[in-house]
């Protein structure tokens, strides 16, 4: 059964809550049947999905393009949008563009930083919203962690509070000190969802493809479970060779009475 905001919020202090990226139908599709209940589809596709150098050039398009694919995958999980760069730069601009990705199929949006106006007005109108603090891809000049410094971990506690008391139901925190990550979460009535924060948020988050080793790069905080771009490379030259020797398709014994796929 799909879980809504208030799940989660209940979940906070007692159940660790697993969420993952996904872009695509197949994908979604695998982290449903895996029990994954929340579903990120973040604008990182932008970056680890179409090659662009930074989330910054991910359209309103794109998202609701993939938002669209994860939503046929996976009809009973809850599916978060990321706002992509730009698109929540006020009020109404930002519900216009929520309301896009809620009729793409997401139950909930992201927007990154404490946007209070932006998140209230959004709460107001009946769209769930996840916050983002910590380091923000969309703004960031790095990615290199960020609030080492007592007056940049300060302003990052002040942003997840705003986040919380403007009506998010649960926070991102991304590449912070582990132990303002536990400060954060410990202050916050909302789960916290940690992604280079350690280990005492409420939750964590892996983009799918850094999980699969799918790339070529991985964040230095973030777990390989599995390399499938080796897998990937080997079975393209295992088919190259057997196109080449003429082995391929005589060695595939065909089906009677089918169309193909």
């Amino acid at each position: 059964m799909k879980m809504n905001p208030q799940d989660f919020v209940a979940m906070k202090g007692t159940k660790p809550i697993p969420m993952l990226t996904a872009y695509t139908c197949p994908v979604a599709r695998s982290l449903e049947e895996a029990g994954i209940p929340v579903i990120l589809v973040g604008d990182t596709v932008g970056m680890v999905e179409m090659g662009f150098d930074s989330t910054r050039e991910v359209t309103i398009e794109h998202m609701e393009y993939h938002i669209g694919a994860v939503r046929r995958g996976a009809k009973q999980t809850h599916i978060i949008g990321d706002l992509p760069y730009g698109t929540d730069i006020d009020p109404e601009t930002a519900f216009s563009n929520a309301q896009r990705l809620i009729q793409a199929g997401a139950d909930s949006v992201k927007l990154e930083g404490a946007n209070v106006q932006v998140i209230q007005h959004l709460v107001k109108h009946n769209i769930p919203v996840v916050g983002h603090t910590g380091l923000l891809p969309q703004t960031a000049k790095n990615f290199k962690q960020v609030g080492q410094s007592s007056e940049e971990a300060k302003k990052i506690i002040n942003e997840a509070q705003a986040i919380e008391n403007a009506g998010a139901f649960m926070v991102v925190l991304e590449h912070i000190p582990y132990a303002l990550a536990g400060e954060i979460t410990e202050a916050l009535s909302i789960p916290t969802i940690g992604i280079g924060a350690g280990p005492d948020t409420d939750g964590q988050v892996l983009v799918i493809n850094d999980a699969l080793g799918l790339g070529d790069y991985w964040p230095p905080f973030s777990k390989q479970y599995a390399y499938v771009s080796k897998t990937v490379s080997k079975v393209a030259k295992e088919f190259a060779g057997e196109v080449e020797s003429m082995t391929f398709p005589s060695n595939i014994i065909p089906l009677t009475g089918t169309n193909g796929r």
